[in-house]
């Protein structure tokens, strides 16, 4: 028996057959069968499906509240970093540990 290489899905396809599994109109045997794929896959889907179902429609207040961003602070560190390598290049190219064919 040959061993079957790692699958990929697309989110369509498990879309697909999460929403067969929740009909019903098939048991999870004939659906594995019709798919290709494991039953348990099957079920896993299917969870995932019905959990983030309510996400749909719209999150929490206090889900899509999220920290914002402060640029400020984040420019302030590119610059403190930017000025350290070019301090620690400079210094390491003096002491000769720096090649010069960077």
């Amino acid at each position: 028996m040959t061993k079957r290489s790692r699958r990929t899905h697309s989110p369509a396809f498990k879309a697909k057959v999460a929403l067969a599994a929740v009909k019903g109109e098939k048991t999870l045997a004939e659906l594995a069968q019709q798919f290709d794929v494991h039953p348990n896959q099957i079920m896993t889907w299917k969870n995932q499906l019905l959990e983030g179902a309510a996400g749909v429609f719209g999150q929490d207040k206090s889900e899509s509240t999220a920290a914002p961003v402060d640029l400020k602070a984040l420019h302030a560190k590119i610059g403190e970093l930017a000025l350290e390598n070019d301090f620690l290049s400079g210094a390491l190219s003096k002491a000769g540990l720096l090649s010069a064919k960077r």
